[in-house]
């Protein structure tokens, strides 16, 4: 049977997290895009090399890993650097998440691949996915959950919110819409009307499959 292959994204801090404990807790696979890019930008692996070559050594802590916050600093604030950086990182995520998905139809009874990615639609993978999540929040909520998360001034928050894409811009390509702005409960809510619905997709993928 053919896993049905669905993106989470949503811009930073509006409350993916909460969707993705509702989506594991029903059996989805779950797979971490920021996990993997922290794994491919470990020492001495491609993308570390090559980071490390453009952004020179001052990006590194004394064991030689690369200092995330000081990167970030620099991403954020750029443009230019923030596109070298997701060129660098989103052709090799999408190779993991390609890998995982060819195993996990041959070897596992997972129905539904749930790829966690704010970046989706930004790096232009969005057409690879069967169906698109996204989970969004009124912009001031959003600020103070980024504040209180990350330790950082509204300023920061704002410059970190404003360097991805408008929400309004995600929303044009999402099957699937969570508004996390109110209550943690009705979150809950939506994210398992979403799973019942993903249910009935992967259903009809595999029926069109076998005709």
């Amino acid at each position: 049977m053919a896993l049905l292959i669905v993106a989470l994204t949503g811009g930073i801090a509006t409350g993916k997290s909460v969707v993705v404990k509702i989506l594991k807790k029903h059996g989805c696979f779950i797979h971490s895009a920021d996990r993997v890019a922290h794994q491919l930008m470990e020492p001495e692996k491609p993308a570390w090399k090559k980071i490390v070559c453009h952004f020179g050594p001052q990006i590194l802590n004394a064991d030689r890993t690369i200092d995330r916050s000081r990167l970030g600093g620099i991403v954020f604030g750029n443009e230019k650097e923030r596109l070298f950086l997701n060129q660098v990182l989103h052709p090799l995520v999408l190779e993991k998440k390609k890998k995982i998905i060819c195993s996990l139809e041959k070897n596992s009874h997972f129905k539904i691949f749930v790829s966690e990615a704010a970046l989706t639609i930004e790096s232009g993978f969005a057409h690879f996915f069967d169906k698109i999540i996204v989970v969004h929040c009124q912009e001031e909520i959003q600020i103070k959950r980024l504040m209180a998360r990350d330790k950082i001034s509204r300023k920061e928050a704002l410059q970190k919110i404003r360097s991805q894409m408008p929400v309004q811009e995600k929303l044009n390509y999402a099957d699937y819409v969570i508004d996390t702005s109110t209550s943690l409960k009705k979150t809950e809510e939506q994210a398992e009307r979403v799973f019942r619905c993903l249910l009935l997709d992967y259903k009809k993928k595999n029926r069109k499959e076998k005709t």
